[in-house]
């Protein structure tokens, strides 16, 4: 690892390939880190770079400012998708979070780092969590409420208690939750995911595991059948057969219930994400059964 800068200590590093998933990704897991992507010959770059600092300084440790030579590091910034000089990355819990290119106003710049740091709520979040992972679900139900009232605009507040309203088996309560979001909020990875994750579970409430799977087994299933059996599928953990029944009832039943089987394969890509592999495969099937 680079030597940090005296004036902050450990919380301003220059930062290489070999460096990087210390300095940078573990690090962004106990506080943000500022990626600054710059070059020598980048006039705007030796602009922010002193801004960069200061704020490093006045923030006292709150985020690291790891700095990269976009020249000496070409591998690193090609990787980051990096185009223009200079661009500064804000990586949280292992992955960039947000970004911006170019020279920006100070107030901008700390109102963006502001956005990442650790709150309060995060530790309650982080304690529903485990509470709702070790069964006490109501307790991770009343955690998250207590907190909600003393931050109501705290969006992942918000997405956590619909995700443990899930859990208690109440996935209306949950969506309900997830629109009181501000659009932008709503459009979280996270949120988007659990909203697909509700439909599964709304379609398979009540089932009978058994009684659906038997009927599978014959030549006519109903489209009923292949659309709860998905959905409790994909509840389970079984993406490539949930994907595979949609895909069915796409085949078979193209109308069915609004179009069914379409919305919930685009549900289940949502919920698998696009990096993983069943995905592109099902989602050329999906097309070739449209176009």
């Amino acid at each position: 690892m680079a030597e940090a800068a005296s004036a902050t200590g450990d919380d301003i590093l220059d930062v290489t390939q070999d460096s990087f998933q210390q300095a940078v990704l573990d690090e962004s897991h106990q506080r943000p880190v500022v990626v600054d992507f710059w070059a020598a010959w980048c006039g705007p770059c030796q602009q922010l770079m002193p801004l960069l600092q200061q704020l490093a300084a006045q923030y006292a440790g709150k985020f690291r400012l790891a700095k990269v030579n976009s020249d000496e590091q070409q591998a690193l910034a090609q990787q980051y998708g990096v185009r223009s000089l200079p661009t500064v990355m804000i990586f949280r819990h292992g992955k960039p979070a947000d970004q911006f290119m170019g020279v920006q106003p100070e107030s901008n710049i700390r109102a963006m780092i502001d956005q990442h740091l650790e709150k309060p709520s995060d530790k309650l979040i982080e304690q529903a969590r485990e509470q709702a992972k070790g069964g006490d679900v109501d307790g991770a139900l009343a955690t998250l409420k207590a907190a909600l009232e003393q931050d109501p605009d705290n969006g992942d507040l918000r997405i956590e208690l619909a995700r443990a309203l899930a859990q208690s088996g109440d996935p209306d309560a949950a969506e309900s939750e997830l629109a009181k979001l501000p659009l932008d909020q709503s459009e979280k990875e996270e949120a988007k995911a659990l909203k697909a994750r509700l439909v599964f579970a709304k379609t398979a409430a009540g089932i009978d595991p058994q009684a659906v799977a038997q009927e599978l087994k014959g030549d006519s299933p109903r489209p009923e059948a292949l659309e709860q059996m998905a959905a409790y599928a994909m509840l389970s953990g079984r993406a490539e057969e949930a994907l595979a029944l949609y895909l069915q009832l796409m085949k078979q039943h193209r109308s069915y219930n609004d179009g069914a089987g379409q919305k919930g394969l685009l549900a289940a890509f949502e919920v698998l994400g696009n990096d993983h592999p069943l995905v592109g495969q099902f989602r050329r099937q999906m097309a070739s059964l449209l176009y």
